[in-house]
């Protein structure tokens, strides 16, 4: 496949799997990879969307992690979600994934209310109105609650899940009662919850959560999971979810 400029393809280490990026443009990090394994329990022949899909890594890897039929990656940006379309074709990918270039809060017509079995999504961390922000840059964009704001993001997950569909998400752990208490009033209940630490030690600064459509109150908090062993190298858990 013919790159533009500033491209490169990125080998996933993932039943042969890569990705096209742009190193100008917002490049995917751990926390994707990390979401992507905490959603590997999706069941075979489910449906699945993908919300603020961006370069469309975790539809990606999904179809590497999971037996899911159909994979919707809904993306605002329209240069970031022709490069994951880019993506999809280059793993010849187009009968599971669908990138959508829409307005999460504008694809009703596309995919129906209580539709799918499982959400997932990385969305944007800062908090809208903090910080100086330039609205039309990229990297910006999938940092910061412009095109979207968490509320939104909950809201529509919780409209096109079936009853007992799941949502999983990762945010920083700042704003994990914005998103626990989001979700309940959203009718999408908190079961499943894991910090991620950046080494032993340390405070986390990221977590895992899945939450279920109209499900009973009940949360387990998981195990944490640490990302370095120490300044250099990756725990054993790391390595196994990153396939080294």
């Amino acid at each position: 496949m013919e790159l533009k400029e500033n491209e490169r393809i990125d080998d996933l280490q993932l039943k042969g799997l890569k990705i096209i990026q742009n190193k100008n443009g917002f490049c995917f990090g751990i926390d994707a990879v990390l979401l992507s394994d905490f959603a590997k329990q999706i069941k075979e022949n489910s449906v699945v969307v993908d919300l603020c899909s961006g370069n469309g890594i975790i539809p990606i890897l999904l179809c590497g992690k999971t037996a899911a039929s159909k994979i919707y990656g809904v993306e605002i940006q329209e240069e970031v979600s022709e490069l994951a379309k880019r993506s999809v074709c280059l793993n010849h990918l187009e009968d599971r994934i669908e990138i959508v270039n829409r307005d999460l809060k504008e694809i009703k017509d596309v995919i129906p209310s209580g539709s799918v079995d499982a959400v997932t999504v990385n969305p944007p961390y800062m908090k809208k109105g903090s910080g100086i922000i330039n609205e039309r840059d990229t990297k910006t964009i999938a940092r910061h609650e412009i095109s979207c704001t968490l509320e939104d993001i909950i809201k529509e997950a919780a409209r096109v899940l079936k009853f007992g569909g799941s949502l999983y998400m990762v945010h920083k752990t700042e704003r994990l009662v914005d998103v626990l208490s989001c979700m309940r009033k959203e009718k999408v209940e908190p079961k499943r919850l894991r910090f991620i630490h950046p080494s032993f030690g340390e405070a986390p600064n990221l977590f895992l959560v899945e939450g279920v459509r109209s499900g009973n109150s009940f949360l387990k908090i998981e195990p944490p999971l640490y990302v370095y062993e120490d300044k250099e190298n990756y725990t054993k858990e790391i390595k196994e979810i990153y396939h080294l």
